[in-house]
């Protein structure tokens, strides 16, 4: 979870990779109509998240049900978006990446594939309620390179 640009997907599938589970990239489950909103400059209300908030946490009580182990990646900026992501999986267990908004903004802008225009960064700064320490998030700052973070990620969980 984390602001765009900071390597939610790239670590996601390296993590997913690493950990022989399924990946799934939050983007591809948001409606047309958020994209095109997020494409022209503007941000997403809770309102807009709420449908896509309820298909994320339906797939991951799919997955729980089938015991299917997944990685998600998503922006998840606030805590009431997490809550309804637990409610499909309560196990979950959250990876929060953070950076410097001139380290994030440099790499926005050096992207060339993605809909989320630069504008939008200073908005999701100010939305974005880092996980608080009873949601046991682990946290790394995206200084460090994704290979890092996931072998962080793997050893804290245990999984090296």
């Amino acid at each position: 979870m984390g602001v765009s640009a900071c390597g939610k997907s790239t670590i996601g599938r390296l993590l997913a990779q690493a950990r022989g589970a399924t990946y799934l990239d939050g983007d591809d489950f948001h409606p047309a109509a958020n994209v095109a909103r997020m494409a022209a400059g503007h941000s997403l209300t809770d309102e807009d998240r709420a449908g896509w908030l309820a298909a994320l946490s339906t797939r991951l009580a799919q997955a729980d049900a089938a015991g299917e182990g997944v990685v998600l990646s998503c922006s998840a900026l606030k805590r009431r978006y997490r809550d309804v992501l637990r409610q499909g999986a309560p196990q979950l267990r959250l990876v929060f990446l953070y950076g410097s908004r001139e380290l994030l903004a440099a790499r926005i802008a050096a992207r060339t594939d993605h809909y989320m225009p630069a504008s939008l960064l200073d908005s999701q700064l100010a939305t974005l309620e880092p996980p608080q320490a009873d949601e046991a998030a682990l946290a790394f700052d995206v200084v460090n390179t994704p290979q890092q973070i996931v072998d962080g990620i793997l050893m804290k969980e245990g999984c090296s």
